[in-house]
């Protein structure tokens, strides 16, 4: 059995729009192995939730479509599976968590029905047994009073609470591999400390793999083994945490970094600019507009993400021409 459990290679998703097509995947290549946690971190728009529904085969149709690469679970190709085989991987083998646990519930359904829709579909148990473990994944996930709290409407529970009942869900059919979109979302640094310990012990107890999308480079490094930094739909650098973190080579990744508070640092320093529109980016580097070591070749043409060594055991990839040639650090 590999350890590789999740393989992408070159994973192509557009959407097409009345002002042209947008790339939000182009040409994505990432892998995460059994027990790991991949960190896929960028501003907002950058394309990490688009990832994320294109594994789960989630892309609206029309107007999103995955055009071209591969996604291999278990050696298994699914981009060409059937919508009955992916109803047998989503929710089963590979689960996730939404943004906004609030509107990713369902409003006039108490929780435990909810969670125990998952054991009923993917598990085929009667209700009464469904309910059943409901309550002790609610209890598994720290909510007090589980017993009580399963006749809940997702309104009356608090964000952290929220959060913790769509950890449940998804942890309800023991999956292999969990993804996590902006799990600490909207809630306070306290809870979001508590959601990231629990989904910390949940993934050991479980030897399961996490894919962690987020922008908060400060859960990456405490959780993550290797980050990947996405921009405007591709890879522009990927390395194990402690490399990335002790010696970026993307300007875009620095910027990012730069832009973390410090203690006894008086003032952030923003990445200038604003992500290009998705679908009218600029030509060469898609960074070249932000970048304050944009030469002329980087508004001629686009790099390719090129290997500068191997660290920890993982590969140091970087898309950025003048890193190819100089280290940033």
């Amino acid at each position: 059995m590999t350890s590789v459990l999740l393989d992408i290679q070159n994973l192509e998703t557009h959407l097409r729009l009345e002002v042209g097509t947008a790339k939000v995947v182009d040409r994505v290549s990432l892998s995460i192995k059994r027990g790991d946690t991949l960190a896929l971190v960028g501003e907002s728009g950058c394309g990490k939730t688009m990832t994320a529904y294109s594994i789960l085969r989630l892309v609206p149709s029309p107007p999103g479509k995955i055009v071209g690469g591969k996604i291999l679970f278990e050696g298994e190709d699914i981009v060409n599976a059937t919508e009955k085989r992916m109803r047998e991987i989503r929710g089963n083998r590979i689960a996730m968590i939404f943004q906004e646990p609030l509107t990713s519930l369902n409003p006039v359904f108490k929780v435990g029905a909810q969670i125990s829709e998952v054991l009923q579909i993917h598990r085929k148990m009667k209700k009464k047994g469904a309910l059943e473990i409901a309550v002790e994944l609610l209890k598994d996930v720290g909510i007090p009073s589980p017993e009580q709290r399963i006749n809940d409407y997702p309104h009356q529970m608090s964000g952290g609470m929220r959060q913790r009942v769509m950890i449940a869900m998804a942890l309800a059919c023991d999956p292999d591999l969990l993804i996590a979109d902006e799990p600490t979302t909207a809630l306070d640094v306290t809870v979001q400390s508590q959601i990231m310990d629990l989904l910390n012990s949940i993934k050991k107890k479980h030897n399961m793999s996490l894919l962690l999308i987020t922008h908060d480079l400060g859960v990456v490094a405490e959780t993550a083994k290797n980050v990947a930094v996405m921009y405007a739909g591709r890879i522009m650098e990927y390395a194990d945490v402690n490399t990335l973190f002790e010696s970026p080579q993307n300007p875009y990744t620095i910027g990012l970094l730069a832009s973390l508070p410090h203690f006894g640092k008086e003032r952030l320093k923003p990445i200038k600019g604003m992500v290009p529109m998705i679908h009218d980016l600029p030509a060469g580097c898609k960074f070249n507009t932000r970048c304050e070591y944009a030469f002329k070749k980087c508004f001629e043409s686009e790099p390719d993400l090129v290997a500068l060594g191997t660290h920890n055991g993982s590969r140091h990839l970087v898309r950025c021409w003048k890193a190819e040639h100089q280290n940033f650090r």
